[in-house]
């Protein structure tokens, strides 16, 4: 909580100079702009509300069965592709407001295509989405599997933060949004607090190490 006290903070001292007052779909850039922020809470909020239930009283899985985890996964899809949605019509109302050429922001924006096509087709192949959602969470037989090193995870145990978060960048470059920039970095250093704070020390308690 502290620290997203302190990025809200943040967001409230530079949004005046970086959201603009344009509109898309009769909403107001600024309305754009906090809504992409309070998914995003939203979004983490609903993983860190459910994992804990989970994991230190099976709560989920007590109440509503094998139904559990399914209900989780809705509830994580519906607020994720929101989360990027939020994004699309905040970049839509803020187009162009973004001092840098152009093209270089489309070719960027396409360039960054590659790896989070890679990170998405390795957790197709190999990761496995329902692992990837918290599945160990849920089901004590995943806590047996071996960490995944194929496709991306060659490289990085975290792909999905390092690379999988690429995409919340694509409506700012390719509409050439400050404010959607500023939504971005936002939601990728938001992650980031997810990660050392919840899933890191989840982590630890599951596998009994922090890789």
């Amino acid at each position: 909580m502290l620290w997203l006290a302190c990025l809200i903070s943040a967001l409230a001292w530079l949004a005046p100079d970086a959201v603009s007052d344009g509109f898309y779909w009769g909403v107001r850039t600024p309305t754009w702009f906090w809504l992409a922020i309070a998914v995003a809470v939203l979004h983490q909020g609903w993983v860190w509300l459910c994992w804990r239930l989970e994991l230190h009283t099976q709560w989920v899985t007590r109440t509503f069965g094998r139904r559990g985890f399914t209900i989780y996964g809705g509830g994580f899809a519906l607020l994720a592709f929101t989360r990027v949605g939020a994004l699309i019509g905040l970049a839509l109302a803020d187009r162009g407001t973004l001092p840098v050429n152009e093209t270089f922001l489309d070719v960027l924006a396409t360039v960054l295509l590659a790896p989070i096509g890679y990170l998405f087709y390795s957790v197709a192949r190999y990761f496995r989405f329902r692992r990837a959602l918290g599945a160990d969470h849920f089901d004590p037989s995943y806590r047996s599997k071996p960490l995944e090193t194929r496709g991306i995870f060659r490289f990085t145990n975290n792909g999905m933060y390092i690379f999988g978060l690429l995409i919340v960048w694509l409506p700012a470059l390719y509409a050439a949004s400050q404010a959607a920039l500023l939504a971005a970095a936002f939601n990728h250093i938001y992650i980031w607090v997810h990660y050392y704070c919840t899933e890191l020390p989840d982590m630890k308690r599951i596998y009994g190490k922090s890789e």
